[in-house]
């Protein structure tokens, strides 16, 4: 089966569905990437690597696509915040988030209401560097060279870029095949499938931290404050 792209979600899809670009579609991912590109060339100037990751790399964009880019290693928020000032970005917002006490502390700086750059305040274990790979993700090379990368959708649809557009396959049922396709574990699936279905049935139950800062706040700091009245966070901090 075939249809053309459009802003509407199809949900409970049986075996697999094929969906052909439009012409609008196709300017559409171009534009946005762009704009990462945009960004990450400014960072990369100042040593700065970053990858993006979401449906920008799959090619599944909509009007309201976000653009998040990732800092896969521990960095000083002060040499982030002076590359994109030094470029002319200003700061719109910051926040410091930990899903759960055993997961990676992050920090979220906001260059533009659309635009997200994420790096850790802890130390990165292999597997979530996997949770970014489960949605794709591309670094500024492959960005570059047009390419795109199969990932799983917040529908927990596998898409699965081609010619003329992308062919989306259940996930629930076929975890060890999508766990093949796309480079990561069986169980990293399951969790995701688990998480995801969880989210659906009682909604959002929130995250372990979730911490907003004004633009004049600096993240390192308010950090260290974080370590030093929360064991759990300074624990997470030693690994």
């Amino acid at each position: 089966m075939k249809r053309k792209a459009s802003g509407t979600k199809t949900k409970g899809i049986a075996d697999t569905i094929e969906v052909v670009y439009t012409s609008e579609h196709w300017s559409l991912l171009k534009e946005i990437r762009d704009k990462a590109i945009n960004i990450m060339e400014k960072l990369a100037k100042h040593n700065i690597q970053s990858i993006i990751y979401g449906s920008i790399t799959r090619g599944d964009v909509s009007e309201t696509s976000d653009i998040d880019l990732f800092v896969p290693y521990q960095i000083s928020s002060f040499k982030i915040e002076t590359a994109l000032q030094q470029e002319g970005l200003q700061i719109f917002a910051k926040k410091i988030v930990q899903a759960t006490p055993k997961h990676l502390v992050k920090a979220h700086i906001y260059p533009s209401e659309e635009t997200c750059i994420t790096f850790p305040l802890t130390s990165i274990r292999e597997r979530e560097f996997d949770f970014i790979h489960f949605g794709g993700s591309l670094d500024l090379k492959q960005l570059l060279e047009g390419k795109r990368v199969p990932g799983v959708d917040k529908r927990l649809i596998l898409i699965t870029p081609l010619e003329d557009g992308h062919r989306e396959s259940q996930v629930i049922g076929y975890e060890s095949i999508i766990a093949k396709k796309i480079g990561v574990s069986v169980d990293l699936v399951k969790e995701r499938v688990r998480v995801l279905t969880t989210r659906d049935k009682i909604g959002r139950t929130g995250v372990y931290l979730d911490v907003e800062l004004s633009p004049e706040e600096n993240i390192d700091e308010v950090f260290k404050g974080l370590k030093d009245k929360d064991p759990i966070v300074r624990r997470r901090a030693k690994l």
